[in-house]
This record gives structure tokens, sequence and C-alpha cells, in this order.
């Protein structure tokens, strides 16, 4: 049996090993809708990721601080699918979280100008509202450098080129577009209600 301890102290028992989601299903549908991502000790996971071990979980939402740093990197994810699909001719770099936001940094013939970044968050909106599952796949890192050379994103694969060369690379996919990245994310871009672009700058 897998013991699962939950933050108030009380365990669940499973027969084998389960998914973050499936734990939170099994103490209430309600806490299965706002499950964001789930909290083991101190790294937070999918809720796709498997626990096969007796563990401590929380399981994350909106209303934690961990579910807003997940809600603002998966943000970021939308905000790059939604510019590969209107400039399919850009090119990704990265797309950290910041203080009080995100940001994403592009490669383009042009600058973005205002009027592009209100049809970007509109498209944000689209993709958002399509509620497509956000997939996690696990490559070798050599493996991962030719599938983005393979896709003409020259710049993530020179990113992931100086990752060792031993080590899996993590990507993760919503709809047609696939990034590089440690994650986590939601578990589908429906939940990805609220977010506004405020600023473009171009070098």
């Amino acid at each position: 049996m897998l013991h699962i301890t939950l933050p108030d102290g009380s365990q669940r028992e499973y027969p084998g090993p389960v998914t973050v989601a499936d734990v939170a299903a099994s103490i209430g549908t309600g806490l299965a809708k706002a499950a964001l991502a789930g909290k083991i000790g101190d790294k937070v996971v999918d809720t796709s990721y498997l626990i096969t071990q007796d563990s401590p979980l929380s399981i994350v939402t909106a209303k934690d601080a961990d579910g807003l740093e997940v809600i603002r990197h998966s943000t970021a994810h939308l905000l790059a699918y939604a510019v590969k699909e209107l400039f399919p001719d850009a090119q990704v770099t990265i797309g950290p979280v910041i203080e009080h936001g995100f940001f994403y940094d592009f490669s383009y013939k042009r600058p973005f100008t205002p009027e592009d970044l209100v049809a970007i968050e509109k498209r944000m909106a689209q993709l958002a509202a399509k509620d497509e599952p956000v997939v996690r796949r696990v490559l070798p890192r050599d493996e991962a450098v030719a599938y983005f050379k393979g896709l003409g994103e020259h710049y993530k694969a020179e990113i992931i080129a100086s990752i060792p060369s031993n080590e899996d690379v993590s990507l993760y996919r919503e709809g047609a577009f696939e990034d590089l990245c440690r994650g986590p994310h939601v578990p589908s871009t429906g939940k990805l209600k609220h977010f506004k672009l405020m600023k473009v700058a171009g070098a």
C-alpha cells in the first residue's frame, strides 16, 4: 500500500502508484478541478506526476503562492504559443517568471508593436478557451537539440546544447506548440483565465 500524508496530518492509502491528480480527485471533485500542481516536500510537480512511494503531499491551487508561480510560468508558454501561431517565423528564446508576472523573448525580423500585443493577447485568450491539455515528455539532451533544430528553433537548440550531455530534458506541449521547460505547468490551458500583456520592448 502507498501512504500519502496530507498537510493536516491525515493519511490516505492507495493500492499502488498514484498521480497528484488522482489524489486530488479522491479528496473531492472541487479540489480535483482546482488542482494546478502538487507539492511533495519542497518540490512542486505536475498533477500528472506519478507518486511511487510514501510521501507528504499538498495540492497546489490558485490560492497558493506556488500556484501563482505555476500560472505565470504556464501563461508565458501560452504567450509563446500565441506568438508562434500569429508569427510562425518568430524564434522563441526564454520566458521566465519575474516578480510581478512573466516575459518571453523572441527573435523576429522586426520589433513587435503595441498593435501586435493586442492581437497576441486576443490569441492567448482563444487558445486558453480551447482548454488544451499540457503534456510533458522527456528526451535525451542531444535528441532535444536535434528536435528543435529540425523545427528551425536555433536559439532553443543552443540553450539546450549548454545543458550537460548526460542529462535528460523535459518538454511541454500544448496543442501545436512544444517548448523546453523544467515545469511544472497547469494541467490544461483552460486554467489560464486572467492575464494582461503590459508592454513590449524591442532591441
